[in-house]
Formats: structure tokens, C-alpha cells, sequence
């Protein structure tokens, strides 16, 4: 069903809304699995919602259905500088609010492990939080926290710095190509992700996050294939409304994010193998019924719309304060039945933060950028 988001600009498509419920339900499992993620002390055979970091793959194929649905049938009259202000007015706010959360946030997570926490300086910390703020991604050298991350302070962030380069292929070279060359690359980029994951000495798609040349390439082939596979498949199949798929996709995704690891350690290809088919076949699946699903009644509407508006505020703040519950675990030797209780008032703490950047930080500043970068002219032109 398409609806219109509040988190949308004034002029923008109806929003699919069952896609949108989806990303927030995402979103949500992201939170649960970065949650306990501490207690499977890196081995990620025990980790809870198991395939949970898919979430982004996912996110990837949304973004690319979605940027093909809303600016494939107007670059007769938009221009690649009103797309790439409307990119930025969309996401940068809320990039610039969860990199000041990490900055502030930054010397109550300090642990054993985080080990460059203690060492770091506050002009170290100003200044990697600038850098931040502007979405440059920090060499090995520059890590303030331990863990080689290209954004130290809100380590999710890689997967926005991956969706501007998206974005930025997508304006200059994807929207440009066939829909059989697309095919071709998205067949390409499908050999690259079996690839990944199949001959992952890890047996899974987890990384993207840093600067070192080996998760640089894993971050473009979870980047790649998704992203032109959203594309295509909203070139290529016709929307049909009316089906009511809500339940199903949710509980689908639910279900293939949260699924036990696939093998043991002896045979992790296996694993690989599961998680390159998830994001090449079901994914696609999940993105087309969603996109065809219908929400019947007020009471659905407002769930799917609230899920939408606190996904992408979710994802982009939690981490600082998940990053201060891991330090209270590891500093006092908590165990996962002691830390559960915490973990749970934790991540209902962050969806709360999150409802409140998007009401009283997100939603005006972009009204205002919008008002003034978008539409001025606009009304600037009707009024002579």
C-alpha cells in the first residue's frame, strides 16, 4: 500500500508502506543483535539473532527499490544537484546528531575492551567527531577506540557512507543503464556475494566497516548486489496492489535475520552459503510482496507508519549508548541472565532517544533545510 510517511518531503511519492514497516522492523533486530552481541565474546556461532548484521543487506535493497520508484520517472525535470541536496537533507542531519552522540558519549564507554579509549585526548576526540560530522571515514592510524573502525564514534555509520556511494553510482552511471545491462552487473555482483560468503574463513558476510582493503571489498559486494537488484526489480516488475503481506513479510524477515547458524565450525561455507542465498533470493521476495501489500485498517496504518519513521533514527543512534552498556558488562564481569534486564531497558531507552530525534531534532531540521534548498525557488518562480 503507498501512503505518505511523515518523515517525507512535501513533494515526495506516496511511500510504500509495508517497505517502510520493514526497514523499522530491521532496524529493531539490528538493536537486539548489537544488544547481545557482547555475550557471544566473538564467536559468532553463539551470537542471538544470528544473522542479524543482514539487516544492512537488506536496508541496501530497499534503498535502491526505493531510489528507482521515486526519481526513475523524473529526471526530465530534477537535476543530479536537486537529488543530491534532497540525499543529503534526508540523511546528513541525523548522521551529524549520532556522531555528537558518540563524541559525547565516547569516555563513559571506556573498558578493557576498548583499549584506546583511556589514551585518546579531548582534541583527539574533537576532532575525529568533525571528521565524523562530515562522514569521512578514518584510516587504522586514526582509531580512537580499538576496534579499526572507519567510524569509531557511531560504527554503524559505514553503511551510510556505503548508501552515499550508492547514491552517487546511481546518479551518474545505474539510472543511466538498461535494464539488460543492469541484469548483467546484478548478475556479476551475485557471483561476488556467493563468493564472499562461501569462501569466508568465517562463513558469513560480516564486515564493510573499515578502511582495511580486505572489508573494503566485502563492503562493496554487500553494497553492490543489493542495491542494483532493488533497482532492477522495480524496473522490471509491475506494481499490483490489493494483497495483504504485511504479517507475512514481517515474520519472514523476522525469521531468516534470527535463523541459528547454518553449520559447524568445520563446514562454515555452509553458513556462507545460507546467508548469500537470503540476500540474493529471499530479500527479493520479501522487497516484491512488500512492495504489492495492502494495510488495512487505521489501526495497522499508524503501526507500519511509526515503524518506518524510527528506522533509519534507530539504526543511526543506538550504538553510542549499546557502546556504554558493553563497557558496564565487561567492567563488571556481568553475564548475559544478570545483563538481560539492563539490555532490555537499554534498547527501550534508545527507541525512546530515537522517537525524540525524529520529532524534535530530524523532522524540523529537514523541514527547514527543505524550505530553504528545495522550494525557495520554487515559490520564488510562482510568485513572479
Amino acid at each position: 500500500m503507498i501512503v505518505t510517511s511523515s518523515s517525507a518531503f512535501v513533494d515526495s511519492k506516496k511511500h510504500l508502506l509495508i517497505l517502510d514497516a520493514l526497514r523499522g522492523i530491521a532496524a529493531i533486530m539490528v538493536l537486539i543483535m548489537h544488544t547481545f552481541e557482547m555475550f557471544c565474546e566473538g564467536d559468532y556461532h553463539k551470537l542471538f539473532i544470528n544473522h542479524g548484521y543482514l539487516a544492512v543487506d537488506f536496508f541496501f535493497m530497499l534503498s535502491g527499490y526505493v531510489m528507482a520508484h521515486a526519481y526513475d520517472d523524473r529526471w526530465g525535470r530534477m537535476t543530479v544537484l536537486d537529488f543530491i541536496k534532497r540525499r543529503l537533507i534526508r540523511l546528513h542531519p541525523l548522521i551529524i546528531l549520532g556522531m555528537a552522540l558518540g563524541g559525547l558519549l565516547f569516555f563513559f564507554q571506556e573498558a578493557a575492551l576498548f583499549p584506546k579509549i583511556g589514551d585518546t585526548t579531548v582534541w583527539q576526540l574533537v576532532l575525529i567527531t568533525i571528521i565524523g560530522f562530515a562522514l569521512i571515514p578514518v584510516p587504522t592510524s586514526m582509531d580512537v577506540r580499538g576496534w579499526n573502525e572507519m567510524f569509531p564514534l557511531n560504527g554503524p555509520a559505514w553503511s551510510l557512507f556505503f548508501e552515499y556511494i550508492a547514491n552517487i553510482l546511481h546518479v551518474f552511471i545505474l539510472r543511466k543503464l538498461s535494464n539488460r545491462v543492469l541484469g548483467l552487473f546484478v548478475l556479476l555482483a551475485a557471483v561476488a556475494l556467493y563468493s564472499a560468503g562461501i569462501s569466508s574463513e568465517s562463513g558469513d558476510l560480516i564486515g564493510g566497516w573499515s578502511l582495511e582493503p580486505e572489508q573494503l571489498r566485502l563492503g562493496f559486494t554487500r553494497l553492490l548486489f543489493p542495491y542494483m537488484a532493488g533497482m532492477l526489480l522495480r524496473r522490471a516488475v509491475k506494481l499490483r496492489s490489493g494483497k495483504r503481506t504485511f504479517y507475512l513479510t514481517g515474520l519472514l524477515l523476522i525469521l531468516v535475520l534470527s535463523m541459528p547458524r547454518i553449520g559447524g565450525y568445520d563446514d562454515v561455507w555452509k553458513n556462507g552459503l545460507y546467508e548469500a542465498f537470503v540476500v540474493s533470493i529471499v530479500f527479493p521476495a520479501i522487497v516484491y510482496l512488500g512492495a504489492i501489500g495492502e494495510v488495512k485498517g487505521e489501526f495497522h496504518q499508524k503501526v507500519c507508519t511509526f515503524l518506518g519513521d524510527i528506522s533509519y533514527p534507530l539504526y543511526i543512534t543506538h550504538f553510542p549508548f549499546i557502546l556504554i552498556y558493553y563497557a558496564w558488562v565487561s567492567n563488571n564481569n556481568v553475564g548475559l541472565v544478570e545483563g538481560i534486564t539492563v539490555g532490555i531497558l537499554t534498547m527501550l531507552g534508545t527507541l525512546v532517544i530515537a522517537y525524540g530525534s525524529l520529532k524534535f531534532y530530524d523532522l524540523p531540521i529537514r523541514k527547514r533545510l527543505a524550505e530553504r534548498f528545495l522550494y525557495s525557488n520554487k515559490n520564488s518562480s510562482s510568485q513572479k
